[in-house]
């Protein structure tokens, strides 16, 4: 498989380093001469000293016959245009976007970005490991991102607690579908009551977890 990496950062290094072992064939491009020059001491002539954001340099690095073009620099608009110019005038199978600014993954979504990459989203999700029990826990993203998977924590004082799925004003786009109670996970049925403890899991839009909160946390005011 031939994988062209943009960006000559730690990551575009180390992800070229990887591939190269693993056999595949690989080209980096880094436009800064300096530090291309300093990888290419270490991993070869795999390495093209041009800026991927222009089309001639990304086709003279072989883009045009690239199973995967993979944008990890630092910036998120140069990682969006070096993919929409893989995906559109190279006509690349797949795209690999680094996305620094999560406020920017909907955009990469929506103009075609096939998989993205976000290390701020990596660490939040591992930081909210740890977040509260008053608060909602992101689980993972379905759908290109427009869906999460969320766990809501029952405590006492949840207004959740001795109710029924339909007792609750669950808003559109959002679903129950899971409890997980005393370590075992139990399917959501109808005359359910959910208990203090009670983990829910649910599915939405990013834009229905402040009702799912209210519904299932409390109100956060």
């Amino acid at each position: 498989m031939f994988v062209l990496v943009v960006g000559g950062g730690k990551v575009g290094y180390y992800l070229a380093k990887e591939l190269i072992e693993s056999g595949h064939e690989v080209v980096l491009m880094e436009k800064d001469r300096g530090r291309a020059e300093q990888i290419a001491d270490e991993l070869g002539s795999i390495v093209v000293a041009h800026d991927g954001c222009e089309g001639r340099y990304l086709g003279e690095a072989g883009a045009n016959r690239a199973d995967i073009v993979t944008a990890v620099t630092g910036d998120d608009e140069d990682n969006l245009v070096i993919c929409q110019m893989a995906k559109h005038h190279f006509d690349v199978r797949r795209t690999i976007a680094r996305v620094n600014n999560p406020r920017n993954e909907a955009l990469f979504r929506h103009l075609g970005v096939d998989e993205i990459i976000s290390p701020t989203r990596m660490v939040l999700g591992s930081i909210e490991q740890d977040i509260p029990v008053h608060e909602l826990l992101h689980l993972a993203a379905l759908g290109g991102g427009e869906l999460e998977i969320i766990e809501a924590h029952l405590q006492v004082d949840s207004p959740a607690v001795g109710r029924t799925p339909g007792d609750l004003t669950i808003p559109e786009g959002c679903s129950l579908f899971a409890v997980v109670r005393d370590g075992n996970p139990l399917p959501l049925r109808p005359d359910h009551v959910f208990r203090t403890g009670d983990k829910v899991i649910a599915i939405g839009r990013t834009e229905c977890e402040e009702l799912l909160h209210e519904q299932l946390i409390g109100s956060s005011s």
